[in-house]
């Protein structure tokens, strides 16, 4: 099992020493009693840190490059209490390498009409201060995150919440190792991709092993352990035997168990946090990997079909944002397969050969072993279910040779209209906004791939935060979307995002 890193933010005030100290203590005790209530608030996910008030361009900068070097630190949040001269800031932000959010809110809710004096005015004076921080960063060209609203709004909380997870995600990147098990499917291009460059914008290392090296560590797991795994499903799954010898079908529920070990232990022993595999290359592997990808998934590892190495990282990133989130729905690699046209009906099939994350499903969840055309290998076992109802992100990184570009599309996820006895996978059937026609032709315009990285529990917006803070290209399918629209989109984008 992947272990969760205890990341925190650190909570930055920034103000100056013209009104004097009784007002610098002010600004330093309201600071602390915001950063204890947020964390009272039972709504974000990470700690938040209090650290001394901001107020020159030595102390700035050095507490910017401590944030830099400490592993726990996942992100900054500023806030400007009083007016902070934004030069101050300059050599600290230029320096400054993790998120960042410009918390623009002031301590007190409401103007205290009957007592209001300049004094007040002068210490409590966000709306002038927080104008000043942000023409610093338009004029330095740094991305960061606004959060306008008063600090005790669980609105606000909640997008503070958002974007913290969006911050992790972007600072487990560039700790995400990929590895190749196979290459890429002979001849497609968009699984393809520059992972040198994938490297210096994402943080991404993607190596590649002989499928048999891995199958070595498949073959050493133990009979015990084996069995100890296939008790294990048995008692957690359904299983549909559907006419074959029970005996039979156990040895080949127990080769997926044999196959999820062998993984697991060769990922960790390795450091690799997601893994693609290739149907056409599977070396001394008795089966496709099925089940076991299915259960490595839903232990938070990513995961890419033939070779698909940015899917397999995406899913691992989304995977982290999503860590620890109360009634998540889900998150998986999923693959368009096929349209239902029928007017009122429209939607896409979502499945693929085996490998869909579990953690989707809604309902029972089956184990079948049934034959694969494909891979020339014995029949595999693989989890069967469909998948839950609720809106969605599908999501498609893709290299267009001077750029990558992050295709964000929300999604109306469905129950299956009929049952589908014969097909012996996972489903996912949805329709993507605004509605099929115009999703499918704004998704081939963009280029996205037939593999996504889809999550129920994250928002367009976070992905889109996310690519901001990655510096790539992000293209949103939503409700708003019209074909004009995007294509003009499109069209700038080509100019913005030049090299």
């Amino acid at each position: 099992m992947l272990k969760k890193k205890e990341y925190k933010f650190w909570f930055c005030t920034g103000s100056q020493d013209l009104y004097g100290d009784e007002c610098l203590a002010h600004v330093a005790e309201h600071a602390k009693i915001i950063v204890e209530k947020l964390n009272e608030s039972g709504v974000l996910p990470y700690e938040v840190v209090w650290k001394p008030t901001l107020i020159t361009n030595e102390l700035i900068r050095k507490t910017f490059n401590e944030a830099n070097i400490d592993d726990e630190c996942a992100g900054v949040i500023t806030w400007m209490h009083t007016f902070s001269p934004a030069k101050s800031w300059i050599l600290g932000l230029q320096e400054f390498r993790k998120p960042l959010l410009h918390l623009h809110t002031q301590f007190n809710m409401e103007i205290p009409y009957d007592t209001i004096d300049m004094d007040f005015m002068n210490e409590n004076q966000s709306a002038h201060g927080g104008r000043e921080f942000g023409h610093i960063f338009a004029r330095l060209g740094i991305e960061r995150k606004v959060v306008v609203g008063h600090w005790s709004d669980e609105k606000v909380q909640e997008k503070i919440a958002s974007w913290m997870r969006t911050a992790v995600g972007v600072i487990e990147s560039s700790h995400v190792r990929v590895m190749r098990v196979a290459d890429n499917m002979r001849n497609v291009a968009v699984t393809e991709g520059d992972k040198v460059e994938a490297q210096i914008k994402f943080g991404w290392e993607v190596d590649a092993y002989p499928i048999n090296e891995i199958a070595e560590s498949v073959d050493a797991v133990s009979a015990a352990d084996v069995n100890t795994l296939v008790e294990e499903y048995y008692d957690k799954y359904e299983i549909l035997l559907e006419g074959r010898d029970p005996e039979e079908f156990r040895k080949h529920v127990a080769v997926q168990a044999q196959i999820e070990l062998g993984f697991e232990r060769f990922l960790e022993e390795k450091n690799y946090q997601a893994i693609v595999t290739h149907f056409g290359d599977l070396g001394a592997l008795k089966q496709l990997p099925g089940l076991a990808i299915q259960r490595l998934m839903q232990k938070g590892y990513g995961f890419g079909a033939e070779g698909d190495w940015k899917t397999a990282a995406m899913v691992r990133i989304m995977k982290i944002m999503t860590e620890g989130m109360k009634d998540a729905k889900g998150t998986s690699m999923l693959e368009d397969y096929t349209y239902n046209f029928v007017p009122g009906k429209e939607g896409i099939l979502q499945a693929h050969m085996l490998e869909i994350c579990p953690s989707i499903a809604d309902g029972p969840i089956s184990i079948k072993v049934n034959p694969l055309s494909m891979g020339d290998r014995e029949d595999p076992a693989r989890l069967v279910f469909t998948s839950k109802e609720g809106k969605g992100i599908a999501t498609s990184l893709i290299d267009l040779g001077d750029r990558f570009r992050l295709i964000i599309n929300t999604v109306d996820c469905k129950k299956n209209e009929k049952p589908m006895p014969k097909l012996p996978v996972a489903t996912n059937f949805w329709t993507p906004e605004p509605d099929l026609a115009t999703g499918a032709e704004a998704w081939i315009l963009c280029g996205g791939a037939h593999h996504t990285a889809f999550s129920y529990d994250i928002t367009a917006e976070q992905m889109g935060d996310w690519a901001a803070m990655m510096g790539i290209e992000a293209v949103y399918i939503d409700k708003d979307t019209t074909i004009r629209n995007l294509k003009n989109e499109l069209r700038w984008n080509e100019l913005a995002f030049r090299k």
